[in-house]
C-alpha cells in the first residue's frame, strides 16, 4: 500500500511525463537517424519464405507483405495465380528479383522509398511465382480470414475493410477527394471507433456485472485483440490510452488526463522509435493534446461539435501546410456536418453489415451520397489555400500563434494569425528569381519556367501520368504556384503527354498549346477534358512583356521532328528547348534562324543518337546542355556520340543529378541539383 502511495506520488508529479517525452523523442530521434539498419538480404537473392500479413489485390495484381527473415513487400502480376486462395497467415515460397523503392528526385514530393524504410521494408520483390506452402494456423489471422471472407462480395466491402479493418480499399479517387476535403481522418480506425465499441460492450456487462474490474479486464481484452487484427498507428494510440485510463481508474492513480496522454506517446514510441514519423500518428496526438487542453468540459452537444471542428481545424492547419502547402476552409464545416453523420450512422451500420449482410444496400446508398458530397465540395476550389512550403521555425510559429488564441481567446490573437497567413500567402510574390526546372521525371519529359514575382507559370510537358500525382503537383504546390499560365505540350508522345490530364484535373490551367501536325489519341484526350477553347498552336507567347518563342513551324511527317522547340531569353541568358526533335528539324532551324551562344540547351529526344548532331551543337554552342533522361532506361540514351558532341558544355542529366533547378536574377546564376 505504501508502495502504491510512493507510485501515485510519483506519477502525479507536474513535470516526470513532460521530461520523458522530450527524452523519448530525443533518443527516437537520434536512433532512427544514425542507427545502422540495413536488409539481412542480399540483392542477388531469388528465392524467400516468408508469412502473409497484408494484401492488397487489384484486378489481376497482387501485393503482398510477408515477414520472413524481415519485412518484404511482394508485387505480382499474373492471370493464373489464383490469388483469391491466398489468406492472412499463410506462409508462401516466393520466386522473383529484389528491387529497392523508387526515391523521389523531384523536391518535396512524395518519397515512397523513405514511406517504406520507416516502417521496416528495405526491399520490394518483383514476383516470378508464388506458391503456398503452409497455411495459416494463426488464431489472429484466421479471425481476419473469415472477417475478409464474409464481406469479400459486399457492395460496401471497400468500406467495411477501411473502417474496420484498416485495409485502407476505398478508391484513390475518392479518398483523395476527402483529402482534399479534410475529412480523411474520419477513415482512420481511432478513438472515435474505440468510443463506440467499448459503449456496446459497457452496455451489454452492465446487464451482467457490476463490478468495474471485471469490466476494464474485458474491455482491455477486447481491444489489444482488435489492435492485433486492425493495427494502424492511430489505434494503438487509442487502445494504449484506454488500458492506461483503466489502470488510472482501478488503481486510483489520480493521474491527470494531459498526463496519461503524454504516457500514451512515451509507450507509442518505445513499442516502435519510427513512429514519430507517421503523420497520421503526429496529426493523431496533436488533436488529441490540443483537444484535451482547450475543449470545454461541459456544453451543448452541438456546441462540442463545433468546438471539436473548430480547434481540430486549427491543429491541423500547420500540419497540412508543412506536409500537403494547402489547407481547405470547408473542411471545418464539412467535419461539423459528417462526423455525427460518420459516427451515428455509417459507422454502425458498417458493423451491422458486418454481422447481418442484408443491410448492404443501405450502407451502400450512404456510401453513394457521402461520395458525392464529397465530390461536390471538391469543385469549390476557391476555399482551398496554397501555402508555399516553409522551415520548421514558421511552423512553431504557427501553433506558438494557435496556443496564444485558443489560451487567451482574444480577437487580436486571430488577426495575429491571419496575417501571417497572409504574409505566408503572397511570400512567392516577393521571390525575385527567374526559375527553369528540369523535373526528373524517369524517361520522359517535364520542365517548368517559372517567371520572377509568380507573374508567370510555363510547364511544358508532364512526362508520364505516375509523375505528375506524387511528384509535379506537390512540387508546384510547395512552391506557392496557384496556377499554370500556359501548359505546352511539344509533341504527343505518352512520355511528354502522359500526365497532361492529372494536370488539368488537379490544376488551374489557362491555355493549352500543342505542336502543329495531326492530333494523336493522347492529344484529342487533352482537348476533350479542357474545358476552354484556348487548346491552340502558336508562334510564341506573352506574358507581361516576358516573351517565348516557338521555332518549329514546319510540319514534318514524325512526330519527333514535329516536336515545339523554344527559344526564350532572360537578361544575357539564352534558352533552347528541342522537346523529341531530330536532325531533321536542327537542320531546318539552322536553316531559318541564326541561333548562336546558348547559355541552357535542354538537348533533344533525351540525349538519343537521332539528335544533336555535331554540326547543330557547333553553331549553337551551348554553354550548359540538360538531358532529362530515364536511369538505367533499356534505349541506351543518353548516347555516348551525343555525349561526345556535348563535350565543351557543362552537362547536367536527370539521371544522374536528379530534378535540376536553375536560379537566374541579374548577378548570380545558381544551379540546384537533387541526386540524393
Amino acid at each position: 500500500m505504501l508502495y502504491l502511495k510512493k507510485l501515485r506520488h510519483i506519477l502525479q508529479s507536474r513535470y516526470i511525463f513532460k521530461i520523458l517525452v522530450v527524452l523519448v523523442i530525443l533518443v527516437a530521434t537520434l536512433y532512427t537517424k544514425y542507427g545502422k539498419f540495413t536488409s539481412v538480404y542480399n540483392k542477388d537473392d531469388t528465392v524467400f519464405e516468408g508469412t502473409i500479413y497484408d494484401k492488397k489485390i487489384e484486378e489481376d495484381k497482387l501485393t503482398l507483405y510477408i515477414k520472413g527473415k524481415e519485412k518484404l513487400l511482394v508485387t505480382y502480376k499474373d492471370n493464373n495465380l489464383e490469388i483469391n486462395s491466398l489468406s492472412y497467415g499463410d506462409r508462401v515460397l516466393v520466386k522473383g528479383y529484389l528491387e529497392e523503392a523508387s526515391k523521389t528526385r523531384i523536391p518535396n514530393a512524395f518519397d515512397y522509398k523513405k514511406y517504406l524504410y520507416n516502417k521496416k521494408i528495405y526491399y520490394i520483390i518483383r514476383a516470378t511465382s508464388i506458391n503456398k506452402i503452409e497455411n495459416n494456423s494463426n488464431y489472429i489471422y484466421t479471425v481476419k480470414n473469415i472477417l475478409s471472407e464474409r464481406i469479400e462480395n459486399l457492395k460496401s466491402s471497400s468500406y467495411i475493410r477501411t473502417l474496420l479493418l484498416s485495409d485502407k480499399t476505398i478508391d484513390e479517387d475518392i479518398m483523395n477527394s476527402y483529402r482534399k476535403n479534410g475529412i480523411s481522418h474520419l477513415f482512420s480506425v481511432s478513438g472515435l471507433h474505440i468510443s463506440f465499441f467499448i459503449g456496446i460492450i459497457y452496455f451489454y456487462l452492465d446487464k451482467i456485472t457490476y463490478c468495474k474490474k471485471i469490466k476494464y479486464i474485458i474491455v482491455d481484452i477486447f481491444l489489444l485483440f482488435y489492435l492485433k487484427i486492425a493495427f494502424s498507428y492511430s489505434l494503438l494510440r487509442s487502445v494504449i490510452m484506454n488500458i492506461l485510463f483503466s489502470i488510472n481508474s482501478l488503481f486510483k492513480l489520480k493521474i491527470k488526463r494531459i498526463d496519461l496522454l503524454l504516457l500514451t506517446l512515451i509507450i507509442g514510441i518505445i513499442v516502435d522509435p519510427f513512429i514519430i514519423y507517421d503523420i497520421s500518428f503526429i496529426y493523431s496526438y496533436l488533436i488529441s493534446f490540443f483537444l484535451i487542453m482547450f475543449s470545454s468540459k461541459k456544453g451543448r452537444k452541438i456546441k462540442k461539435i463545433i468546438e471539436v471542428a473548430v480547434i481540430s481545424f486549427l491543429v491541423s492547419f500547420p500540419l497540412a501546410i508543412f506536409t500537403n502547402y494547402e489547407v481547405n476552409l470547408i473542411s471545418i464545416l464539412l467535419n461539423i456536418i459528417l462526423v455525427p453523420i460518420f459516427s451515428i450512422v455509417l459507422l454502425p451500420l458498417s458493423i451491422l453489415t458486418l454481422i447481418f449482410p442484408i443491410f448492404d444496400e443501405i450502407l451502400f446508398g450512404v456510401i453513394n451520397l457521402l461520395e458525392n458530397i464529397s465530390l461536390f465540395f471538391e469543385k469549390i476550389t476557391f476555399l482551398t489555400i496554397n501555402l508555399a512550403k516553409v522551415n520548421g521555425l514558421i511552423i512553431i510559429i504557427y501553433y506558438g500563434v494557435i496556443t496564444l488564441l485558443l489560451v487567451r481567446k482574444k480577437k487580436e490573437y486571430f488577426y495575429l494569425l491571419l496575417g501571417i497567413v497572409f504574409i505566408h500567402y503572397i511570400s512567392p510574390y516577393f521571390d525575385n528569381n527567374f526559375k527553369l526546372t528540369v523535373f526528373d521525371v524517369g524517361q520522359g519529359d517535364s520542365l517548368l519556367v517559372s517567371l520572377p514575382n509568380n507573374r508567370g507559370n510555363i510547364l511544358i510537358d508532364t512526362g508520364y501520368g505516375s509523375s505528375v500525382e506524387n511528384g509535379i503537383i506537390p512540387y508546384l504546390k510547395s512552391r506557392g504556384i496557384k496556377k499554370i499560365d500556359y501548359l505546352i505540350i511539344t509533341h504527343g508522345d505518352e512520355d511528354h503527354i502522359g500526365g497532361a490530364l492529372k494536370i488539368i484535373s488537379n490544376y488551374k490551367v489557362d491555355n493549352i498549346i500543342l505542336n502543329r501536325g495531326k492530333i494523336n489519341d493522347f492529344e484529342k484526350k487533352l482537348i476533350d477534358n479542357f474545358k476552354k477553347d484556348s487548346i491552340t498552336a502558336r508562334d510564341s507567347i506573352d506574358i507581361d512583356g516576358y516573351k517565348m518563342y516557338f521555332l518549329n513551324d514546319k510540319i514534318f511527317a514524325n512526330e519527333n521532328d514535329n516536336s515545339i522547340v523554344i527559344y526564350f531569353e532572360y537578361y544575357k541568358y539564352r534558352f533552347l528547348l528541342m522537346g523529341d526533335a531530330s536532325f531533321n528539324t536542327e537542320d531546318y532551324l539552322l536553316e531559318k534562324y541564326n541561333i548562336h551562344d546558348i547559355s541552357f540547351l535542354k538537348v533533344g529526344h533525351h540525349g538519343s543518337s537521332t539528335s544533336s548532331s555535331k554540326d547543330f551543337i557547333e553553331k549553337i554552342t551551348p554553354r550548359v546542355a540538360l538531358i532529362s533522361v530515364g536511369l538505367n532506361n533499356s534505349y541506351g540514351h543518353p548516347d555516348k556520340e551525343v555525349l561526345n558532341n556535348l563535350d565543351s558544355s557543362i552537362i547536367y542529366r536527370t539521371d544522374r543529378d536528379g530534378t535540376i533547378e536553375i536560379i537566374l536574377n541579374k548577378k548570380v546564376c545558381r544551379i540546384l541539383l537533387d541526386d540524393s
